[in-house]
């Protein structure tokens, strides 16, 4: 039984993204946002249960990547999608250019599975990260008038699911949020990643996704350009 209580919280995260679908689909993309939200929650303790349980199998990586695809692939291309329905554009297959971000999550996804050069960090943009930033959009949008222009624009949204898309499948070398250990020096750019977000997003909130993102890759080029 024990074996089976992290592939039931993967199940959820599925769930959520099942159900964001749903809500994206009928317009209400900021229900859908929670329900990305929620699914990173659960894609985060159900790799921590794997590991304290020492409950690790082929079957649980596999259904961690396919609740992955749904809940950070398929659900914010639907939302992006949503948005190319509320732009200016001239024909409607412009409209599935938003699909370029499921597609390449699944490309993410797989070559994760396969690369042995990703045990301690990523090379390429995670999923979820790509997902909470788009799971921001309709609450800065909402928030951020100046905003809104853009994510009404056809061209803009066609630059954006195919330049989101490149880096989820990039050779850009990112640091994990995996602690091996609470060593300080070990762990510095993380601690600074963490703490940092958290005082973003109590200050900005939705709005600081996009600030935290680009902390990210600035850390993460500092963390591997010190180490080389």
């Amino acid at each position: 039984m024990v074996k089976h209580i992290p592939n039931t919280v993967t199940c959820l995260n599925l769930f959520c993204g099942c159900l964001g679908i749903v809500y994206a689909f009928q317009g209400e993309l900021e229900i859908a946002s929670y329900a990305i939200i929620v699914a990173a929650i659960f894609d985060f303790f159900d790799g921590m249960l794997a590991r304290l349980l020492k409950a690790y199998s082929d079957i649980g990586k596999d259904l961690d990547s396919l609740a992955d695809m749904v809940s950070f692939g398929v659900l914010p291309s639907v939302i992006i999608y949503q948005f190319f329905l509320q732009s200016s554009s001239p024909n409607q297959w412009i409209n599935f250019s938003a699909f370029l971000i499921a597609i390449l999550s699944a490309l993410r996804l797989a070559k994760f599975n396969n690369d042995t050069r990703q045990s301690e960090n990523f090379i390429g943009l995670p999923t979820p990260a790509n997902a909470m930033l788009i799971a921001s959009l309709p609450f800065i949008a909402a928030d951020q008038n100046f905003v809104s222009p853009y994510l009404q624009n056809h061209f803009f949204l066609v630059l954006f699911s195919l330049g989101m898309g490149l880096l989820l499948v990039s050779e850009i070398h990112l640091m994990s949020l995996k602690f091996s250990s609470m060593d300080l020096r070990k762990n510095t750019n993380r601690y600074i990643l963490v703490f940092s977000s958290l005082i973003l997003l109590v200050i900005f909130k939705f709005a600081a996704v996009p600030l935290i993102l680009i902390l990210y890759f600035i850390l993460s080029f500092i963390q591997f350009r010190t180490a080389k």
